[in-house]
């Protein structure tokens, strides 16, 4: 199992000693940050009552413990925040601010609050203060890029708290309580050092321990490099790498220094993933994204990744998968040795291996739900089994914990301003999966960001198909989600796209969907006027299938508006167009419907002839949920032209193909009521 793209035991990547010895020092920078959380603000202190939520800042340099410091102090004043910690990483690892937009309506999912999914940054601001009005919560905001992002996502109440992790001050926000993080004391970063050494190595030789927490300035992700390194050759004392760090002669921080250290220690094939982890979206990596990467095999990725983990370079994720982060401090120091050392074209090679594995482990993922049809299976047991998923949750399961980093490989695929063919392929495959395993609702907030992205490049590139596209795949979400307005002003921009492209399928779809959404408003002229340009250009290209289905739209119309003669003869020819294009389905539907119409239009007789001639072309299409359905609007209609025998017969005959198909019966049963 451990081969296939998901580990289905939910075990854990590593073993943490932190998870066990507890948090080590900073005693004084804690005391103080609890002593801020009781000190009056200034606007107390002046007799108000404080208008928003109290901000404690923790700054210092990535490595220094910020987010540490951070955690460990949400977990000591959890108990006074009943409504929980809300967690936001506000850049990106390379630096990248992170939108509010993207932001506040990932902190209203934590609340399990609903936004609407195409709500800009004003809106879901404004929802996530009122969904925090009557909470008292913590907010932990990590990698604070500026002071507008803690600003738009700060709450309007005093009940809350906000802990805000950044390397440098936040200037603009009032009565922000800073603690500036320096080294650890002494103590605690001898003990940090004895974690990964043990501690009979510090017993023998204390003062070279003392030495080399000098030399790391007592910084956290420094002196866990230096264990790692030590760990990693027992034979080693600690005065061996003490005296390999004072002989180091090159500039930079203490971190960097043992880094370089480290790096220089690793086997060539080791160095070399490590560097292409920086391409690594959101800084998370998988066996999969660094065998990709690297071209190794995934089992000998997932060994490589471990060992990084031992040597303190990476640290597990915290997820139920395979999965590791890429701390802050190293994004950019690997970054630098990759355009060091690899040549442009190799990086550009790698990222597209691993955006190629990236849509063959989505394409699995959706092909997983599908395996109804002889085919699919056939072609799922021909996927390669480490891109295999073992049944459809635990496809589920890979998809919503790996979310963040596919969707920062939508994002990172577009990042240079080009809409490739391996960026549209990662684009369909991301959007398709989400629907397969979730349903177009539920990821309908994921779906607008994609689309976005590519409507962004489009119109940066002046690229009006692909515009026409990206707005249509937008008013399409936004009319599944109720925002039928919204829809029909993004299909009428489609349709100008579509035209300045000359692209004859995007304005055909564009004016139907026009079409559509008048329809939904209850315009039902204007719904059969763009229907009809809809039918004019599909006869005119010939396109006998579509014509006919938008027969059967303009059809709906008429009957919506009470036109039943105009229906009558929109479905007549729907039912032509049909038989022609020898689609006994969709004639049977269209028969089905016509026979409602000529039922609204007071025609029993025509009505029953029709439904007749529609339940035998539904048995030829061997489709039993509409011969069910057809049979009981039989009997409904005998039993108004005072036939009950015949009445009964048809129902019996619904009965038995509803008690055959009893995932269908209430679907069935609902639809004849509304009729």
């Amino acid at each position: 199992m451990t081969d296939q793209a998901v580990d289905t035991d939910g075990a854990r990547l590593s073993h943490d000693p932190a998870e066990e010895s507890g948090f080590l020092g900073r005693t004084r920078e804690l005391k103080e940050l609890r002593a801020d959380i009781e000190r009056a603000g200034l606007d107390t202190l002046s007799g108000r009552k404080a208008p928003r939520a109290r901000v404690l800042l923790i700054a210092g340099r990535p490595g220094s413990g910020r987010t540490a410091l951070a955690e460990e102090l949400a977990a000591q004043v959890a108990d006074a925040y009943p409504d929980g910690v809300l967690r936001a990483r506000l850049s990106e690892p390379d630096g990248t601010r992170v939108p509010v937009e993207r932001l506040a309506r990932d902190l209203l999912t934590e609340l399990d609050r609903t936004a609407p999914p195409g709500a800009d940054e004003d809106d879901l601001t404004e929802a996530l203060r009122a969904a925090l009005a009557e909470r008292r919560a913590l907010l932990l905001l990590d990698a604070v890029a500026d002071a507008e992002q803690v600003d738009a996502l700060l709450p309007d109440t005093p009940d809350c708290l906000a802990v805000a992790v950044s390397e440098g001050p936040l200037t603009g926000i009032a009565d922000v309580r800073p603690c500036t993080l320096g080294g650890l004391d002494t103590k605690s970063a001898v003990e940090l050092l004895s974690r990964h050494t043990g501690s009979v190595r510090i017993t023998v030789d204390p003062r070279a321990a003392e030495q080399l927490v000098e030399l790391c300035q007592a910084q956290p992700a420094a002196l866990t490099l230096a264990g790692g390194w030590l760990a990693a050759r027992p034979q080693a004392a600690v005065a061996d790498l003490a005296k390999q760090l004072h002989a180091e002669n090159e500039d930079g921080s203490a971190l960097a220094r043992v880094f370089r250290l480290v790096y220089g220690s690793l086997p060539s094939t080791a160095a070399r993933m490590l560097r292409l982890l920086s391409l690594a979206p959101a800084g998370l990596v998988d066996p999969h994204t660094a065998s990709a990467l690297a071209g190794c095999s995934v089992n000998g990725a997932r060994g490589t990744l471990d060992d990084f983990v031992a040597l303190g370079l990476l640290r597990a994720a915290g997820s139920p998968l395979p999965e590791y982060e890429v701390p802050d401090w190293l994004h950019g120091m690997l970054r630098r040795l990759a355009h060091k050392h690899d040549r442009p074209a190799e990086l550009q090679l790698a990222r597209a291996r691993m955006l190629e594995r990236t849509v063959r482990l989505l394409q699995s993922c959706r092909a997983v739900t599908e395996t109804d049809s002889p085919q699919a299976r056939e072609k799922l047991l021909a996927t390669p089994r480490d891109l295999r998923f073992p049944h459809p949750r635990a496809a589920a399961d890979w998809l919503r914990a790996r979310r963040p980093a596919l969707l920062a490989a939508a994002r990172l695929a577009v990042a240079d301003g080009e809409l490739d063919t391996l960026a549209r392929r990662l684009m369909s495959q991301l959007v398709r999966a989400m629907v397969a395993h979730f349903g177009t609702r539920a990821a309908a907030p994921d779906l607008y960001g994609i689309h976005r992205l590519v409507l962004d490049v489009a119109e940066r590139r002046e690229l009006p198909r692909e515009r026409a596209a990206a707005l249509l795949n937008l008013a399409d979400l936004d009319a599944r989600t109720g925002r039928t307005a919204e829809a029909l002003a993004r299909y009428r921009a489609a349709l100008d796209a579509g035209r300045e492209a000359d692209d004859p399928y995007a304005t055909g779809r564009a004016m139907e969907s026009v079409g559509g959404a008048h329809l939904e408003l209850g315009d039902y002229d204007r719904a059969a006027d763009w229907f009809g340009r809809a039918l004019a250009q599909r006869l005119a290209r010939d396109e006998r299938a579509d014509a006919a289905r938008v027969y059967g739209r303009i059809a709906t119309a008429h009957t919506y508006a009470g036109r039943y003669g105009e229906a009558v003869r929109a479905w007549r020819a729907a039912v032509a167009g049909h038989r022609k294009g020898g689609d006994v389905a969709a004639q049977a539907r269209a028969l089905s419907e016509l026979a409602r119409v000529q039922e609204y239009a007071g025609r029993p007789e025509e009505s029953l002839r029709t439904c007749q001639e529609a339940v035998e072309r539904a048995r030829h299409a061997e489709d039993d949920r509409l011969q069910a359905a057809l049979h009981l609007r039989l009997a409904d209609t005998l039993d108004r032209l005072g036939d009950p025998t015949a009445a009964g017969l048809e129902r019996s005959a619904a009965e038995r193909m509803l008690r055959e198909d009893p995932a269908g019966a209430c679907e069935i049963r609902s639809a004849v009521t509304e009729d």
